[in-house]
């Protein structure tokens, strides 16, 4: 076989391909960042916080696109079958990574397979609320007592079947005995009003949303779900201080790209998320927000969503929550 100088070249030029578009400077462009829930929601709020700040640092747009529907699985949906090339991200929560798949027969994903992990984002408590107008209890055991005496049943909200707030919701009512019924709603942006109405009488959802209405004295905190009490809240008790043992339960989100991204664009963006993250004034604005701002390598996400998906299947079966 005759090789000539023609092949050679082109071969070289071939191999240098892929270390070349991965040796690129990352961002050289506005990045697209893929919110799967609506806006105002906790997902989408610490999004725009982590946003802003990877924007001063890179000096690029990172630009948020709500794509909310079918429990986070329309805009999963929309990350996997993104170009892989870096220029797309999405805060993925825990519906994507694994609860969606004990809850569908089918996904258009696959969470194991299309998504590639670049960093934890937040973690926080859900956090059993009411309306201080239209609720009496000032006290979990108040609200439990409150609820077993309502004939019709109480309803708890949730931003959609197979949510951490529904499946609360579900574990709560099923373990005490309250008849419940779950009301879905898209996102905390419409269960908060609904519940300052008195058209819904609880929420077990994540803390971020809820601040706010808590801090002004509209909503009333009963418990959080976590295992301590929450920093800004320190008045608010845990599920297990206020007489529900084993009840912690906590949501999280971590920023993935699709699969396939070249892997020093991923080393990167992780890093700048560690960095960010680690600024006491970030740790202090999320905390202000309702979270905890946190982060990993890559590998520490993909060993977390192993870890616990047995657990949320279980918690899945619980509550026979399906969606087909």
């Amino acid at each position: 076989m005759t090789v000539t100088r023609r092949t050679l070249l082109a071969a070289g030029a071939a191999s240098l391909a892929t270390p070349a578009i991965a040796q690129a400077p990352w961002p050289n462009r506005p990045v697209r960042v893929i919110v799967p829930w609506p806006p105002g929601g906790s997902t989408d709020v610490l999004a725009r916080i982590l946003a802003e700040q990877k924007q001063q640092k890179l000096g690029q747009s990172f630009v948020l696109e709500n794509r909310p529907g079918a429990g986070g699985n329309i805009g999963a949906d929309a990350l996997a079958k993104s170009a892989p090339d870096g220029y797309t991200m999405a805060p993925l929560t825990l519906g994507a990574w694994h609860i969606n798949q004990f809850l569908y027969t089918r996904l258009p994903y696959d969470p194991q397979r299309d998504f590639q992990p670049i960093s934890m984002h937040w973690e926080l408590p859900n956090v059993v609320v009411v309306s201080a107008q239209h609720n009496p209890s000032t006290s979990l055991q108040q609200f439990i007592a409150w609820a077993k005496a309502q004939r019709q049943g109480i309803s708890y909200g949730s931003p959609g079947v197979g949510t951490t707030a529904h499946l609360s919701g579900a574990l709560f009512t099923s373990r005490l005995g309250i008849d419940g019924t779950h009301v879905p709603f898209r996102g905390a942006a419409q269960i908060i009003p609904a519940m300052l109405a008195g058209d819904l009488n609880v929420a077990i959802d994540n803390l971020a949303s809820y601040v706010p209405v808590i801090q002004e004295g509209r909503a009333r905190a009963l418990a959080v779900t976590g295992a301590e009490r929450w920093p800004t809240l320190p008045d608010v008790p845990t599920m297990a201080e206020a007489g529900v043992p084993d009840f912690v339960v906590t949501s999280w989100c971590a920023m993935a790209f699709p699969a396939g991204v070249p892997r020093p664009i991923v080393e990167r963006a992780s890093a700048v998320i560690r960095e960010i993250s680690s600024e006491p004034a970030m740790q202090d604005r999320f905390l202000r927000t309702g979270a905890r701002a946190v982060s990993s390598t890559p590998e520490a996400v993909t060993e977390r969503v192993a870890r616990e998906r047995p657990m949320w299947q279980e918690v899945v079966r619980i509550s026979g929550a399906r969606l087909d």
